[in-house]
């Protein structure tokens, strides 16, 4: 598919200049459309309990204030990001360039993601502060129903040239292949690993190889022996080929009352300086 628009959910922590600069950066790469989303409580959140109306409507005038003042410091960060990217802020993209525009919601976080986030050809995250899964990178990553680009915190370079390809036989790293397409196309260097426990010979990934000559896309690949896990073994061997890019299928699981992830991507979490293309 010719990718038109994107879709960056800010989420918390620090690093804000870093994470709007990353997230333009592969925009930019990609010649698209990016919508940022920016959210914040919403003042329904702020209970009341039996507050006195003169000083609730106070409460709501001070919230408000402080919200004017959050939303115009955000919107002169991201002016300065974009500026020094050299990309025009517009709400929309009818020129065939890259753009950027921000929009700033009040109201729970993660519900305004899972919506929001329906309405693009690709989202960009940044991987979770402190290695934790957050609410809005849970809904990001799991309901939106797109395929995701996961970047550093901080990164000051974006490139598809080399891509590695990590194989675990399932339906998410399948899915994660073929969602990549028209990325692995731009490659000049495409590899793909994995390991015994995933495929017990050599015939497997020969498989995936020819599949991707079949779009144009020549790959080279390897089995490796390993007793570490799925995550560590992908992100060790793009570091040592020294890969732009992994992609890797996002695994998950619902618990009674949370969603985790596998062990795979949540090492990817903790430990990669690399962009990781995800599905789910």
């Amino acid at each position: 598919m010719s990718y038109k628009k994107f879709f960056f959910p800010v989420g918390g922590g620090q690093e804000l200049r870093e994470r709007l600069y990353g997230a333009i950066l592969v925009a930019k790469h990609f010649n698209v459309h990016l919508e940022i989303l920016q959210c914040l409580p919403g003042l329904e959140s702020q209970a009341s309990f039996d507050i006195p109306n003169f000083v609730l409507e106070e409460l709501k005038d001070a919230i408000e204030n402080h919200y004017k003042a959050e939303n115009s410091d955000f919107q002169k960060l991201l002016n300065e990001v974009a500026n020094e990217l050299n990309v025009p802020i517009n709400k929309d993209n009818t020129n065939n360039q890259t753009t950027v525009f921000a929009q700033i919601k009040h109201g729970n976080r993660s519900s305004i993601v899972e919506q929001e986030s329906k309405f693009c050809d690709l989202v960009v995250v940044a991987t979770p502060p402190n290695a934790i899964t957050t609410a809005t990178f849970e809904a990001s990553v799991l309901q939106s129903g797109k395929s995701v680009i996961m970047i550093p915190r901080i990164i000051k370079k974006f490139s598809t040239e080399s891509i590695i390809i990590g194989w675990n036989n399932s339906p998410e790293s399948s899915r994660a292949i073929t969602s990549s397409l028209d990325i692995l196309k731009q490659a000049k260097r495409v590899h793909i690993v994995s390991s015994k426990e995933y495929a017990p010979d050599i015939s497997k990934l020969e498989k995936i190889q020819n599949y991707l000559s079949l779009h144009g896309i020549e790959a080279t690949i390897e089995l490796v022996k390993t007793k570490k896990s799925p995550g560590e073994t992908i992100y060790k061997a793009a570091k040592k080929g020294n890969f732009d890019m992994i992609v890797a299928g996002a695994f998950s699981h619902k618990g009674l009352r949370e969603i985790m992830f596998g062990a795979a991507t949540k090492y990817l979490f903790e430990h990669t300086d690399i962009p990781v293309f995800m599905s789910h």
